[in-house]
């Protein structure tokens, strides 16, 4: 495995965590909606990874073998809650609003593990550079 490999795979790694990150930041944000259906009211976002292990799925652009890309986005099939509150504006006709799904203490582990995946793929390319480094110093001597 040449090292610039090592450049492209822990590229796919920190985009894909990127896209985590920002559906985990969507739910967050969307965590206190309410809605007057169970229809409308909002879904957490779930990233589905897929391995780069096959030269079908490798990027047209890459030289490279590996690594992991978004595969999907899907809706958390967890059930939306249901809550009594006749005075709200948003109330269907029986007084029912529609709470999104949204876990937040789950989210926050799982923004943590992101943002940790996130920073161990940072540290492979900067000890990757180091190496280049490194090896370009001893060429010289």
């Amino acid at each position: 495995m040449a090292i610039d490999n090592i450049f492209g795979i822990a590229g796919s790694a920190l985009n894909s965590q990127t896209v985590r990150m920002n559906a985990i930041a969507s739910n967050l944000a969307n965590a206190g909606t309410v809605s007057g259906s169970e229809q409308d009211a909002f879904r957490a976002k779930r990233v589905v990874f897929k391995a780069i292990m096959d030269q079908q799925v490798v990027p047209q652009d890459a030289s490279y073998q590996g690594g992991v890309k978004v595969q999907l986005m899907k809706d958390d099939p967890t059930p939306v809650r249901r809550q009594l509150d006749p005075g709200n504006p948003s109330a269907d006709k029986d007084g029912y609003i529609y709470t999104s799904n949204v876990n937040e203490m789950a989210e926050m582990v799982d923004m943590m593990a992101a943002s940790r995946s996130y920073q161990n793929n940072v540290e492979v390319i900067n000890t990757a550079r180091q190496l280049m480094m490194r090896t370009l110093d001893i060429t010289k001597a």
